[in-house]
């Protein structure tokens, strides 16, 4: 195994979390809490969207959003090409200009930005650029408004006692290119990187999820599984969630 450190030129201060674009939140609600450990954390409105979030076993969360408003949106245009599946990682940032001009100065393109709010603004850097997965970097300060987002939790629920709970360990994503893999997740966005297994592991200090990533010339980039630490009754397993459009791999 070899390691690396490097700061982020983004300014990045943690992996938050990774989402999933899903036609209903309450039909993946209750696969959320027995397949991934969530535990119903907070939920509320967005932009062409409603979102529901889940605290994880291991720290960290996990996501998912419904389309809402036009049948044109953002959410229902990637549905209905891709289905339900992973849709974004967000990253905290220090600072969102800062974020975005570094991002620029490394060759991204930044989409999305938007810094009315003073209590949330956020920008983002295209699948296209992005090895397969939309980045969502996110400027953060609750304290000075309200996003709507509450603990009122409107959607199934299944409990799952506290032993049999897996934890996600991250998100595994395919690459075209190791330098780009490093170039984004290590010097953009300040990933800790080791060398695992055939896999380049990204990890940040302050973040319980991480980013690995399999290098593979010829195939298509993006997600392709959640990572997860069975509780120690389980077998190791590989196995598709089709509501989720995602494997989940036992590491």
């Amino acid at each position: 195994m070899s390691r690396s450190n490097s700061l982020s030129a983004a300014g990045v201060l943690a992996l938050d979390h990774v989402a999933f674009g899903v036609p209903s939140i309450a039909d993946v609600s209750p696969v959320i809490c027995r397949r991934l450990g969530g535990r119903p954390h907070t939920s509320g409105p967005g932009i062409g969207f409603r979102g529901a979030q889940w605290e994880l076993a291991g720290g960290g969360r996990v996501e998912a959003i419904e389309p809402e408003g036009s049948a044109d949106g953002f959410l229902h245009r990637f549905l209905d090409a891709r289905g339900p599946r992973v849709h974004h990682v967000t990253f905290k940032v220090r600072d969102i200009h800062h974020a975005a001009a570094a991002a620029r100065a490394a060759g991204y393109d930044v989409v999305g930005f938007m810094d009315v709010l003073a209590s949330w603004k956020e920008m983002f850097l295209h699948p296209k650029q992005a090895q397969g997965v939309v980045v969502q970097l996110a400027e953060s300060h609750p304290e000075l408004g309200d996003d709507g987002w509450t603990s009122a939790w409107p959607y199934p629920r299944a409990e799952v006692a506290e032993r049999e709970r897996p934890t996600v360990i991250g998100l595994r994503l395919r690459a075209s290119s190791a330098a780009a893999a490093r170039k984004q997740w290590a010097e953009l966005l300040g990933g800790r990187l080791s060398e695992i297994g055939g896999l380049l592991v990204f990890e940040w200090p302050d973040s319980p999820l991480r980013i690995s990533v399999e290098v593979a010339d010829a195939a298509e980039q993006g997600p392709i599984a959640i990572e997860i630490a069975p509780p120690s009754s389980s077998s190791p397993f590989d196995t598709t969630i089709d509501t989720l459009g995602c494997r989940l791999l036992s590491v």
